[in-house]
């Protein structure tokens, strides 16, 4: 039930980062936008419930109160004015401008990196105890969900300067066009796609002394590491 209701969230931006106001995309993995193919209003209502129906999922668990709370207040801190709603502020306040590499990860962060970060702490709020004996778990788990989070954004970057529909299921280009400036714009490609590499590497370092416990997540970053390398090869 956790991780549905992160995904219910995950869906709601992507919802309305498509519409119009936004990013303005009519692709999302591979098929037509919510609201080009039922309306925008339609679209708005669709992200507004599945926001309301992660929260009503959460506070349904069959879990202590306090654990109700915290995995209430971790997601709402990911999409809060200081996570993805803020980030995507700022990401359409930084179109047409030029400016450091420094404000583009700072609004990675905020954006699916928060997502993805929230998304890791609340599987350790639901298995393990916040609390000074698993302080150092927490740490870990935590510099593997910012680098990793961060990664996927700047993957994304890339890929939306080399891939096409096919790769990336939905309309490539589209950063270039609107003017937008990103990590692969600053840093130039190949920097770029080193940058996620070493984030890569740096999530793995992150969990190496976790053993068996963290066998999952080295898997993804093995599957995000083996995607790059094959879409964004080496020039």
């Amino acid at each position: 039930h956790v991780g549905a209701a992160i995904e219910m969230m995950h869906a709601c931006t992507l919802v309305h980062d498509d519409l119009p106001a936004m990013d303005d995309d009519v692709l999302r993995r591979g098929l037509a936008t919510v609201h080009v193919k039922f309306g925008e209003a339609t679209a708005i209502l669709v992200g507004d419930a599945l926001q309301a129906h992660a929260f009503l999922t959460l506070a349904s668990l069959d879990a202590p109160g306090d654990n109700r709370i915290a995995l209430v207040r971790e997601l709402a801190q990911a999409v809060s004015a200081e996570g993805a709603a803020g980030g995507q502020a700022m990401d359409l306040s930084l179109v047409g401008k030029h400016v450091e590499l420094d404000k583009i990860v700072a609004m990675h962060r905020m954006k699916s990196g928060a997502l993805v970060r929230a998304s890791v702490r609340m599987g350790a709020l639901g298995a393990i105890a916040e609390d000074a004996a698993h302080a150092a778990l927490y740490c870990a788990l935590d510099r593997y969900s910012a680098c990793f989070g961060l990664a996927l954004q700047v993957v994304d970057d890339i890929l939306d300067a080399t891939a096409d529909t096919a790769t990336l299921g939905k309309t490539p280009g589209k950063d270039a066009a609107a003017q937008k400036p990103t990590c692969a714009s600053i840093m130039g490609l190949q920097a770029a796609r080193q940058f996620a590499l070493d984030l890569l590497s740096d999530a793995g370092e992150a969990i190496a002394l976790l053993g068996p416990r963290a066998e999952r997540l080295a898997q993804m970053l093995q599957r995000a590491n083996a995607y790059l390398l094959k879409h964004a090869p080496c020039a």
